[in-house]
């Protein structure tokens, strides 16, 4: 057994046979002569119960899963070009596979001997909601050893009319290919009333018309300027948020090993003490013998 099927074994384990189930495992490992596989398998967190029927779903409905994952790629691509009546009707749909694959989470899960809280129920909710939205959240989910829930903060998502809000982020070409094209859309029927009414109008009229235009364009772009500052403060917030998790993360397994170390430590100050106290106790009745022989021999 490598690390890669010790670490699927563990994950696939009963929540409550977790600890044992990785430290048995890890012990497998290092006898095989795998030290550093047996050290990562000691480091794997013990997942929650989210976390852990997340697993189970991937493990159990993994056909279900990639229905909604692809569900995301949809999404994604509906992003990409603005087309906010598709995402209209995907996000229905969205929200019917959600229902249907945590209902069916929550099934497997009774099966297992697992209750379902409401709290747990919506943060499974969101982990799979999560792994809709973002690929690399699918791909953890797809994976089967979540730790923890995943929760979608940042830029990605969509609101509750299907309208899009940077699902994925865009290049500027992408973006500005994507504008021509919904401007060459509402352009090509209009053109006709354009064309008369630009015919009819005397140069006054084209001229407060065209300020007109002037000034709405350098509306949009001072507005387009100010979304670019905000959506760069928010990105820079989640990422500053997320090196802080991986922090808490990296310090929380840091603990987790340290306090094994301690509970091997007593264990080992407590079976030294008690050889100690057995070593005392032969030293005295060596030192006693000692004596008594000592005793018979100056009445010889």
């Amino acid at each position: 057994m490598d690390f890669e099927e010790a670490a699927d074994a563990v994950y696939a384990a009963p929540a409550a046979d977790f600890i044992a189930t990785r430290n048995e495992l890890a012990k497998q490992l290092k006898a095989d002569g795998d030290a550093l596989g047996s050290t990562r398998l000691k480091a794997l967190r013990k997942p929650t119960v989210a976390a852990w029927i997340a697993n189970l779903v991937a493990r159990k409905l993994p056909d279900e899963l990639d229905d909604l994952l692809a569900l995301g790629d949809e999404f994604r691509e509906a992003t990409a070009d603005l087309d906010g009546e598709r995402l209209r009707d995907l996000t229905p749909k969205r929200h019917r596979l959600l229902d249907k694959l945590s209902k069916e989470a929550a099934r497997l899960a009774a099966d297992e001997g697992q209750k379902v809280s409401a709290d747990v129920g919506q943060k499974l909710r969101e982990t799979l909601d999560a792994a809709l939205v973002d690929p690399a959240a699918g791909d953890a989910v797809r994976e089967g050893r979540l730790s923890s829930a995943l929760r979608h903060v940042g830029f990605g998502v969509v609101d509750e009319n299907g309208e899009p809000s940077n699902v994925t982020p865009l290049t500027d070409e992408r973006r500005q290919a994507a504008r021509d094209r919904r401007k060459a859309q509402q352009a090509e029927p209009a053109a006709p009333a354009v064309s008369k009414k630009e015919a009819g109008e005397s140069a006054a009229e084209r001229k407060k018309r065209e300020a007109a235009e002037r000034e709405r364009q350098e509306r949009e772009e001072r507005e387009a300027a100010a979304k670019a500052e905000a959506k760069q403060a928010f990105e820079e917030a989640v990422a500053a948020a997320q090196e802080a998790e991986a922090k808490v993360e990296e310090l929380d397994t840091e603990l987790d090993n340290a306090r094994e170390a301690l509970s091997e430590a007593q264990a080992r100050v407590h079976r030294v003490g008690s050889e100690l106290d057995e070593a005392r106790r032969a030293a005295r009745d060596a030192q006693k013998e000692s004596r008594e022989a000592r005793k018979r021999y100056n009445r010889l």
